[in-house]
């Protein structure tokens, strides 16, 4: 009967309908990718592009690879530690003669004073002296530079034009975590004294864990009792947890400042209750960034909680009371594992956006209390050192996606246990 099926009318050929099957399933592929393909364009030319270009530029070293090729070249053979080949002090003299204008010796005089301190005036002098007369051999070419800046004798700044002689480096990244690379190449800790993106960083994540633990002190009764009331009062004071979302950070900040001064409505009020004598110190300080950030992140934390405590069916807790538990007991026996999840993706959106602040700590904290955002403002706008700031962008993110992946860890091994 089966080798019969096939040929017996209104009966269709198995193997047909399967290829018509994955026709139509390619072509509903097909469609659903086209929908979202805008949206994902749009996701790499504004996230992923950005990314790539970041990590491009912390291991990118142009400067001195585009501005003195032939001195880089001369200097491959050399040990760093006796004095230069004469060949590399004609090539000097080229290569900063051959320099299209005074912005690419900037740039090349910036960057190994970043190096080396003194550099900057030492190259900016040899390049504003050229053409140097009577150049003619190796030998008087390197008389006619230690002649015009004797440091052109110093091994130290050959030593900065050798190390940085290659486009890629990876020196940048190494500054940022307290190591450099010495003369020979060789990696080692920075002096005592030159180690502060270790401490900047460890700042960088006490001061989020602080916000972090103070939005979830503040933000899991708020959110429970959110998740107690009726649809209608819930709604309307859900909108006011939203207000700041509405608001301007800087208008905010600007307001904590009004507030927190020594004159300020906060130190006003406790003096006229009695409970202080002299106003509190609250601004410019560690105590106001907190509490500034505190108040501008407390809705991230309160949201997940929220989405997560209005699942719970509250049966859960008067079944716990019946059975003989005490309602504190039932509470953070039976209740609080369940918002675990909304805990943890509260608390992490809350540290990785705090970890990523700056204007806040600008504008209210200290010099001991800017976080590492602010450094990587500063080599941008100030010392123009984009590399440096790129290395100090990808330890963020690299701390970032540390800290998703073990959240990812510990949701599953919970999900798993469960």
């Amino acid at each position: 009967m089966s080798a019969l099926a096939p040929a017996l009318p209104g009966i269709a050929d198995p193997r047909a309908l399967q290829r018509s099957l994955g026709r139509a399933e390619r072509v509903r592929k097909l469609r659903a990718f086209a929908l979202t393909l805008p949206l994902l364009v749009f996701l790499m030319l504004t996230f992923l592009v950005p990314i790539a270009a970041l990590l491009k530029r912390a291991i990118e070293n142009p400067e001195v690879a585009k501005a003195l090729p032939r001195t880089a070249a001369a200097l491959e053979r050399w040990n760093r530690r006796d004095a230069p080949p004469d060949e590399a002090y004609a090539a000097v003299l080229a290569d900063l003669g051959a320099l299209p204008d005074s912005a690419d010796a900037g740039a090349l005089a910036r960057r190994l004073n970043s190096e080396v301190p003194g550099a900057r005036s030492l190259v900016m002098n040899a390049y504003k002296a050229l053409p140097l007369e009577g150049v003619a051999t190796l030998g008087q070419a390197k008389a006619r530079l230690i002649a015009l800046d004797e440091r052109w004798a110093d091994t130290k700044y050959w030593q900065a034009i050798a190390k940085n002689g290659s486009r890629w480096t990876g020196d940048y990244l190494l500054a940022s975590v307290d190591l450099k690379r010495d003369a020979q190449g060789t990696i080692e800790r920075m002096a005592p004294d030159q180690r502060v993106f270790g401490r900047i960083l460890v700042r960088t994540f006490e001061i989020s864990a602080i916000v972090t633990a103070w939005c979830l002190l503040l933000g899991y009764p708020l959110a429970y009792w959110l998740s107690t009331l009726p649809a209608r009062q819930a709604n309307i004071l859900m909108i006011v947890v939203l207000v700041p979302f509405w608001t301007s950070i800087l208008v905010r900040v600007a307001a904590w400042i009004v507030l927190l001064q020594s004159a300020g409505l906060v130190n006003r009020a406790l003096i006229a209750t009695g409970l202080i004598e002299h106003p509190l110190a609250l601004l410019f300080n560690r105590t106001g960034v907190i509490i500034a950030m505190t108040h501008i992140l407390l809705p991230f934390m309160i949201l997940p909680l929220y989405s997560v405590m209005k699942g719970i069916p509250p049966s859960y807790l008067r079944a716990a009371v019946s059975l003989g538990s005490t309602p504190l007991a039932a509470f953070f026996r039976v209740y609080v594992p369940q918002t675990y999840p909304g805990i943890g993706a509260g608390a992490l959106l809350v540290f990785i956006l705090s970890i990523g602040y700056y204007v806040t700590p600008a504008l209210l904290g200290g010099a001991d209390d800017q976080m590492l955002s602010y450094y990587i403002a500063q080599y941008t706008n100030v010392n123009v050192n984009w590399g440096m700031a790129s290395a100090l962008g990808a330890l963020l993110l690299a701390a970032t996606l540390v800290l998703y992946a073990l959240y990812r860890r510990i949701i599953k091994s919970e999900v798993s246990l469960g």
